[in-house]
């Protein structure tokens, strides 16, 4: 009898979570304005926000924390991360910054112009807002069948290689760089391939532009890589993970994500040149560029979490949770972007809220709805987070809208799973009685879903 998979670590530590009743619920959503991120934590029964700094550090991190060099130049633990990204990733240069977007701020802030077109597979929230707070274009080049959530196919977050030849032809004086983002979060966490890598990189070095890789969960792409590419099956995680990156000429990194700390993320370069560039953005906004916006205990823990994060044993259980959530969804017909991603499920929420209209916020409503069901948190991938045109002002209706539920690593069992799974059926169930949404009293010119406040439609 073949055994049943199980998880490559045990618990140590337990934090305990409280269940409520609907009439609370409802009392704390309305004072949140009907905006999730408003929520308090403690008022959450289980918390699918954001996989972002909200996973379980290892014993091997704790630890690390204690070793930490706090000094302000130089210290042991810049260059113990230093020697890791060369390692696992291959970058010579590399500054450090206390999370994605303040990587991206640092890189942008050197490279991008107004007027300048950045084209990619579907530009996550806080790229596209640095990227249009500086009056540039992201442009999307995703392959057209990451639209359908129903089809099901290994490598739903590829650049169409067409279109950014295409872009690639038309911006070729304003383009300072092309972004692909592994996984690609937006289309519902589906995995890049290889072969797509190559290719864009190919073009990239014909047109002479910089690549870019948006590689906040670069191993759990590497992953489906190996499981899924022709020709993968038999090499490494961290080997696959060497080829991602030979083709890639600059990194941004939250380091929240698959490098499972609470804080932390750095921008490499291939290039000497570019690093001495950016050196000033990072001193100006995140600190001297041997800790940028990091500590040195919190620098030691990341370069253990790159390691820890590139083997197979960890991945296989991070990515089979999240497939047991969609094959869960399945058993009780929730529609979701399939394949099932590598950090979260995505719920097609036109498909669950067919009578809600698109001007009301879809799949914000569902968020809403789960919540009220059983104290569950995901975040709106939708109409809300697609913002307003920049010229227009005009709402932005994207070709999805989802609910998107992802998983913290290493932080709850498939009970909670099916607690989950079991929600969103209920709500499934009463949905054609669901007919209205929301509207916006309060928003911000720019990433507007952090703090959006809205009320019931009349």
């Amino acid at each position: 009898m073949e055994l049943p998979f199980s998880e490559p670590y045990r618990i140590k530590m337990v934090e305990a979570i409280h269940k409520s009743a609907r009439e609370e619920r409802e009392r704390w959503i309305r004072e949140a304005n009907y905006n999730l991120f408003n929520l308090k934590s403690d008022r959450v029964f289980i918390d699918l926000l954001t996989d972002s700094g909200t996973g379980a550090m290892s014993d091997h991190q704790w630890a690390s924390l204690m070793l930490g060099d706090e000094s302000y130049a130089g210290a042991r633990s810049y260059h113990t991360l230093k020697d890791t990204i060369r390692e696992i990733l291959g970058f010579d240069y590399f500054l450090p910054a206390h999370q994605g977007r303040a990587a991206e701020n640092v890189l942008y802030s050197t490279i991008v112009r107004a007027g300048d077109v950045l084209p990619g597979n579907s530009h996550f929230d806080t790229t596209k807002g640095h990227i249009e707070f500086r009056g540039a274009t992201a442009l999307d080049c995703t392959i057209d069948e990451a639209a359908d959530t129903r089809l099901e196919i290994p490598f739903k977050g590829n650049i169409d290689l067409a279109k950014l030849e295409k872009a690639l032809e038309q911006h070729r004086e304003k383009i300072p760089a092309v972004v692909l983002t592994v996984t690609n979060n937006t289309a519902g966490g589906q995995p890049v391939s290889m072969e797509n890598i190559r290719g864009v990189s190919d073009l990239c070095r014909q047109y002479g532009v910089p690549l870019q890789m948006d590689s906040a969960r670069f191993a759990e792409n590497a992953y489906f890589i190996q499981t899924r590419e022709r020709g993968y099956e038999h090499k490494t995680i961290k080997e696959i993970v060497r080829e991602m990156f030979s083709r890639v000429d600059i990194m941004t990194m939250s380091a929240k994500k698959d490098a499972i700390v609470n804080m932390g993320g750095f921008v490499a370069f291939k290039s000497r040149e570019l690093w001495e560039k950016c050196q000033m953005y990072c001193i100006m906004n995140e600190g001297f560029i041997t800790y940028g916006g990091m500590s040195g205990r919190d620098m030691n823990a990341l370069a253990r979490g790159l390691d820890e994060g590139t083997e197979r044993d960890y991945l296989e259980s991070r990515v089979r949770q999240v497939a047991y959530l969609g094959a869960k969804l399945d058993e009780y017909g929730v529609p979701y972007q399939r394949p099932a991603g590598g950090h979260a499920i995505f719920v097609d929420a036109t498909r669950v809220l067919p009578r809600v209209p698109r001007e009301e916020f879809v799949a914000q409503t569902l968020g809403v709805e789960l919540y009220l069901e059983a104290g569950i948190r995901g975040v709106e991938i939708g109409a809300i987070m697609a913002d307003r045109d920049p010229l227009t002002r005009q709402n932005r209706y994207p070709a999805l809208e989802l609910l998107r539920l992802a998983i913290p690593r290493r932080t709850y069992t498939n009970n909670h799973i099916d607690v989950v799974a079991a929600a969103l059926k209920n709500v499934r169930d009463r949905g054609e009685t669901i007919t209205r949404g929301y509207v916006i009293t309060r928003e911000s010119p720019i990433m507007r879903h952090f703090t959006v406040e809205l009320a019931p439609a009349r």
